[in-house]
């Protein structure tokens, strides 16, 4: 994977962070460009030190099995303050530093945080994408910005969420009475597609399989 030279350079002002989305926004590819998938990620991402350091960890499963096939970690010192919105300067560059360690990249990743569903329509899903290439969705546990009607209570049950007209994401149900997941197409995939596989990833817990393999390694649980 090509990592753009300039992108590379994480030591920025909120300020110039916000024009960095801005600037790569436009490189968001909304539609399915991803061929066959025969492996997922998942990417999640803790802090160590007093959150001095930044520690990733990527987990990749073979697809549909959902078996644990690899996992990459690294630890980056943190370079970027907590800012809503800016989520990805915080993190990427451990996720990067992992993702490289791996064997062979995946064909579809799952960030935990969001995609498209963000005030600049550039999420972390998004950031990793356009930056690497790779195929992401977006899938948070909370919501970031948008309205949404209510949601069925049944599994697999999803409605769009809004800002203002605009449709950013799906509202989920990955498991029933049980909060639901926040989804949006960060690169190379559908909202419609995004859902699909957030579903297929996930067995009886809320949280798809790929990030709970990532959160038990960057939480340091097995």
């Amino acid at each position: 994977m090509q990592i753009n030279e300039m992108d590379s350079q994480w030591r920025l002002t909120p300020k110039q962070a916000v024009a960095v989305q801005q600037r790569l926004r436009s490189q968001v590819i909304l539609r399915d460009e991803l061929g066959e998938v025969h492996t997922v990620a998942g990417t999640d991402v803790g802090l160590a030190e007093g959150g001095r350091t930044v520690v990733a960890a990527v987990a990749v499963l073979d697809f549909p099995s959902l078996n644990l096939r690899e996992v990459a970690m690294a630890r980056q010192p943190c370079r970027f303050p907590y800012v809503p919105g800016l989520l990805s300067f915080r993190e990427l560059p451990a996720v990067l530093a992992a993702l490289e360690k791996l064997s062979r990249p995946p064909d579809l990743v799952l960030c935990d945080g969001q995609g498209y569903a963000h005030p600049r329509r550039f999420g972390i899903a998004c950031h990793l994408g356009v930056i690497t290439g790779l195929p992401t969705i977006g899938v948070a546990k909370t919501r970031l910005i948008g309205e949404h009607p209510p949601l069925p209570g049944r599994r697999g049950a999803w409605v769009a969420l809004r800002d203002g007209s605009e449709m950013i994401g799906a509202v989920l149900r990955t498991r029933q009475g049980v909060k639901p997941v926040y989804v949006s197409a960060g690169h190379k995939v559908s909202l419609a597609r995004a859902v699909e596989y957030v579903m297929a990833c996930t067995t009886r817990f809320k949280l798809p399989e790929t990030t709970r393999w990532a959160h038990r390694h960057a939480s340091g649980l097995v």
